[in-house]
Formats: C-alpha cells, structure tokens, sequence
C-alpha cells in the first residue's frame, strides 16, 4: 500500500518535476524562453496590483523570478513524493502566485482564441492546487500514532 501511494504521488509531481527541468535546461545567462514570456505578463500583473491596491511592485529580474520557480518546484517536488506537508505546501505557494500571472485569461475578450487557451490551463492550474489541498487535508485528518506502551509485566503472587 505504501508503495502504490508513493508510486501515486511520483505521478502526480512529474508535472511539477519535468517543468522545472526543462526551465533548467533553458535557463541561460537571462532566464532563458521562460523570462521572456514572464516579463510582460509581469508588468501588466504590476501595473494591476498597483492600480487596485496604490502599492507599487519592486523591480525584479526575470532570471531570479524563474530560478526561484524552479527551485519551489524541485524541492516541494522532493519534499512532496516522500510524504511530507511542507513540500506540497510548498508546491501550492507556487501554484497560488504563478497561475494568476502565467494564465491572465482575464486580460482577454471571452471571444478570442487566447482567452480560451489560457482559461483552460488556469483551471487545469486550479485542479493542480485542489489536489495539493486534498492532500494537505487529508494527511492532516489522519491520526497519528503513538508507540505502543509494553504491557508492564505482573507480580507473580504465589
């Protein structure tokens, strides 16, 4: 049992696992491809937060904004396969900032192709995050176990 649950949860993270090796592979001097496509989806995000809240975003590099998705995805990946809370709460802190900015399906016409395209990966974004919930919730609601107390032995009374 406790392998199919471990096989279960390797699964579930080769989504997490193989995206991080790939920006890896592509990172570069600048971030490579992914911080090309993040920058100006990042500046509409920034000009967002700004308009609604007053607070202005500080300047960051884009190579720093991807080396710090890869590394959440490769730790919480690690962490999460052998069971472990911190890391699928590490992987939802990740899906929680990135999807909003990665799939802004809401700078969109709901009639134009890329509203649909992005809408979609954002909900798919959104099953990702439910299932860490799940996770989280249900590895919470199991009791934990306590080591047996050995039966202290009897006085033998003659």
């Amino acid at each position: 049992m406790a392998f199919v649950s471990f096989l279960g949860r390797l699964l579930f993270v080769s989504v997490f696992i193989l995206s991080a090796y790939q920006e890896f592979n592509e990172f570069g001097v600048d971030g490579g491809p992914a911080a090309k496509a993040l920058k100006p989806k990042f500046n509409v995000f920034s000009k967002h937060v700004t308009a609604q809240t007053g607070i202005q975003v500080p300047h960051v590099e884009m190579k720093h904004l991807i080396l710090g998705a890869i590394i959440m995805k490769a730790l919480g990946s690690l962490l999460f396969v052998f069971g472990s809370t911190f890391g699928a709460s590490v992987l939802l802190l990740h899906q929680a900032i990135a999807a909003p900015i990665l799939y802004d399906f809401y700078n969109y016409d709901a009639d134009k192709k890329e509203f649909t395209q992005l809408f979609v990966k954002f909900t798919q974004s959104l099953a990702l995050l439910g299932a860490l919930l799940f996770f989280i919730g249900m590895k919470n609601s199991m009791p934990r176990r306590s080591p047996k107390k050995k039966a202290s032995p009897k006085a033998k009374t003659n």
